[in-house]
């Protein structure tokens, strides 16, 4: 289960609470979910009980109790747990990495993609402006990808500055990332440390993440395995296997999130601030994947070789976005 369908399971949740008259309010167009704050439980947390409370003339508490009991038991959730005055708090089943595993390399690098923005139009007007220029490019690509439609010209709906020439021609890796890592608000990076090639440079984690799982595939090979989503055996204790998994499964479902995040918020920094984190979880997690000495590949392996791979794939999906490279080789 991805946030995205945890977001749509929680909606159906209010609809039928809805429905069966426990609560008398509008039903949201959508359903925020956010993965949980320190103090909190479990992996994913929701405030629309919060949202929903005034509206029903109830306590959060008491809507979040309604809602709790219309998600027990529902396939890939775990647990649901009220915390505070009335967040839900959501632990996936553990069985659910391989779900995410597959629909990550069933999708490709269109993983994320989605229909979320459907109806949205927006249009574009010329801009000449380097950096506006790149932005507005990416932003885009970004719209797409969420199913907004794009139009050239003027008129209604909301203008954004685009430069007319083909996405990618802006220059070099470094200053698209330096242009576009930034918030907009902020002033661009200095494009000269991304071109050092060190583990200080965050382009070049990224790109270097995507190109050491290009390899593990190509040393499985040479061992004679090949990645297969499965079970990420074990516990989550620190040292073993699956603790070092966590983290890589958790940025990798909260993709979908981001991109929607950053097309609404018109933020290509959130991706490529995104884009970090999925790298630094991968290069904790890559020095588990290949057997070790004498060991044998074993189905554990194959499962997190799988992983390795959404998590390049990913990597590579949302550099695309950027309309920065993805080397296979550094």
């Amino acid at each position: 289960m991805t946030p995205a369908d945890l977001s749509l399971t929680v909606l159906r949740a209010v609809r039928r609470a809805v429905d069966d008259g426990a609560l008398r309010v509008d039903v949201p167009s959508r359903v925020k979910i956010e993965r949980a704050r320190p103090g909190g439980a479990g992996e994913y947390a929701s405030s629309i009980a919060l949202a929903l409370a005034r509206p029903a003339g109830r306590s959060a508490l008491d809507v979040a109790g309604i809602l709790e009991e219309r998600l027990r038991g529902v396939p890939g959730l775990r647990a649901v747990e009220i915390t505070g005055p009335g967040f839900l708090n959501f632990t996936l089943r553990s069985d659910t990495d391989a779900d995410l595993v597959r629909e990550i390399l069933a999708a490709g690098t269109s993983y994320g993609h989605g229909t979320a923005l459907a109806g949205t139009v927006v249009r574009l007007a010329g801009a000449t402006e380097a950096r506006a220029a790149l932005v507005a490019e990416t932003l885009v690509r970004l719209l797409r990808s969420q199913g907004a439609g794009v139009e050239a010209g003027s008129g209604d709906g909301e203008r954004v500055h685009v430069h007319p020439g083909a996405p990618g021609g802006h220059g070099t890796d470094a200053v698209r990332w330096a242009f576009l890592r930034a918030a907009p608000h902020d002033r661009p990076l200095d494009p000269g440390p991304l071109l050092v090639p060190h583990e200080r440079n965050p382009l070049f984690r990224v790109q270097y993440a995507h190109s050491r799982t290009r390899r593990l595939l190509v040393n499985a090979r040479q061992l004679g395995f090949t990645p297969e989503p499965g079970r990420l055996d074990g516990s989550g204790r620190p040292g073993h296997p699956r603790h070092h998994a966590a983290p890589l499964l958790g940025a990798l479902r909260d993709h979908p999130l981001v991109l929607l995040a950053a097309a609404r918020h018109r933020a290509p920094d959130r991706v490529a601030r995104h884009l970090e984190a999925v790298a630094d979880a991968l290069l904790a997690f890559q020095h588990t994947v290949l057997p070790l000495g004498d060991e044998k590949p074993s189905a554990a392996h194959r499962s997190r070789l799988a992983l390795a791979e959404a998590a390049g794939t990913v990597l590579a999906g949302g550099l695309s976005v950027l309309g920065i490279s993805a080397p296979d080789r550094i």
